[in-house]
This record gives structure tokens, sequence and C-alpha cells, in this order.
């Protein structure tokens, strides 16, 4: 496990937002929601969380700025450091009764991400990172899956929210990727897709049209287990092209091989 003061900062904020989500998600029919846009919701609940969790992390690192999935960006006196933040990811399980979502909180340190938060509170399952330290679920050490047969493999994917992304281009990758793998699923919660990777329950992520909220932490996740991540194009820098294909050395590599042949 790692123990630091700052992962001591990151693991206090997110317990204290995860104990108001796992009351709200007890009573979901109770919850006060609004529409953000088609098929993406916001609740009560993911706004009460973001609001705890700014409030803890700049009382804790008062000159950091923030990325936040609800307040958007705010800047800060240190521009060298900033919080990418998803109080609530995989927020439409959450408003169906899915006990499957988590809260996200990575830090980036001049362009790197360097430190790492995914608690997934129904199960208690805390997912930490930092820089050259490696990657753990709860007292375990993380390692992704050793597979190097596609088809033997479990592939998880996002899909865009409705009226976003490109729904024609995921359907011709999840028919290439289908083709030529052992299962592919959809989760609905980008951070834990790639805590999957991480700890090697699944072998290969990607999805398109994600924000830094979404993958921060988990990048660092998925690189400290010994993983491989890239764009969807297989560009360096997942967080600037907004996308990610992720897994071991040799599947991510062919992964992303079959994204670049379906094309647009």
């Amino acid at each position: 496990m790692i123990v630091s003061p700052l992962m001591t900062v990151m693991v206090d904020a997110v317990r204290k937002a995860a104990r108001g989500l796992k009351r709200d998600f007890g009573e979901i029919e109770n919850l006060q929601v609004s529409r953000k846009g088609p098929g993406d919701f916001v609740t009560a609940a993911d706004r009460k969380a973001e609001a705890t969790l700014r409030e803890a992390l700049m009382k804790a690192r008062p000159g950091y700025g923030l990325v936040m999935e609800e307040s958007g960006v705010i800047e800060g006196q240190d521009k060298t450091h900033t919080w990418h933040v998803d109080p609530l990811d995989g927020t439409t399980n959450f408003l169906h009764g899915v006990p499957h979502f988590c809260i996200s909180v990575g830090l980036e340190r001049e362009g790197t991400i360097v430190a790492a938060v995914i608690y997934e509170p129904i199960k208690d399952e805390l997912y930490l990172a930092e820089r050259g330290k490696g990657a753990f679920l709860n007292n375990k050490r993380l390692r992704v899956a050793g597979r190097q047969d596609l088809a033997d493999s479990l592939a998880l994917y996002g899909s865009p929210y409705l009226g976003r992304g490109s729904h024609p281009r995921l359907l011709k990758e999840l028919a290439a990727v289908m083709a030529v793998t052992g299962g592919v699923r959809q989760t609905g919660s980008a951070a834990l897709d790639l805590a999957a990777v991480a700890c090697g329950r699944a072998d290969l992520y990607w999805e398109r049209d994600i924000k830094t909220w979404d993958m921060a932490a988990g990048l660092l996740l998925v690189r400290e287990a010994g993983g491989f991540a890239s764009s969807a194009d297989g560009g360096a820098d997942p967080m600037t092209a907004g996308s990610v294909a992720c897994g071991n050395e040799v599947l991510q590599r062919e992964l992303v091989s079959i994204l670049r042949k379906v094309g647009g």
C-alpha cells in the first residue's frame, strides 16, 4: 500500500465524498435529477460529492487548480498542479440502481499524472497509484493480465452519449474487435474500466470522446501496473486526444492496429 501525505489527502477526500453517494444510492427515487443533455444526467448526489471533493482538496492544497466534471476548470495560483476530478463516474448506472460507479481523482504535475485514487464505494474497492511507486487495490499490488492472444482476451469499451461522438464508427470498431477477441463488454464507467485492466480483470479497454476527469487516475493505474496506454489512434497522449486504448504491451498494440484499420 502507498503511504504518503499526498495519498492521505486524496483518500480522505474521496472517502468523505463516498459517504454521501452511498446514502443517496439507497434512496435513488428521492433524488432530484436534471438533464445536462440527451442521455447525460446530473444528480443532486453528483453535485454534493463534487462540492465535498472540491472543499477537501482546496483546503489541503489551496494553490492547486481543478478540472471538474460539473464545475469545469478552476484556476489555481500553482500552475504546475491540477486535480482532475470525477465525483461520480457511472452516473447512468447510479440512477438506474446499478451498483457499478466510482469516484476518480488524478493529480497532474507539469503535464504528467503523478497520483491517482479511484474508489468504488459499494464494493469498498480502493485503487491507488503514485508515479514510480506502483498501483494497488486495497492492499494488493496490481499487474495487468499477461495474455498474449486476442482470442483469449476480454475487451471493455465505452460508447458516446446520445448526440455526441460517432456511433457509426463505434459500431465498426465493435464489429472488428468482436471478430477477434474472446468477449466484449460495456460497463458504464471509464475509470473502473481502466482499473479493471490495471488489475487484470479485463485485458483491453478503448473509448473515444472522453474527458480528462474520466481517465486521468485510471491511466496512471494502468501504467503503474505494467500496462500501456495511448490514444485510440496510437497517439502518445490520451488526455490531449480525448480517447484511450490500453492493455498489456502486446494486446494494446494489436488493439490500436485494429482501431486504425477501421478508421473514421
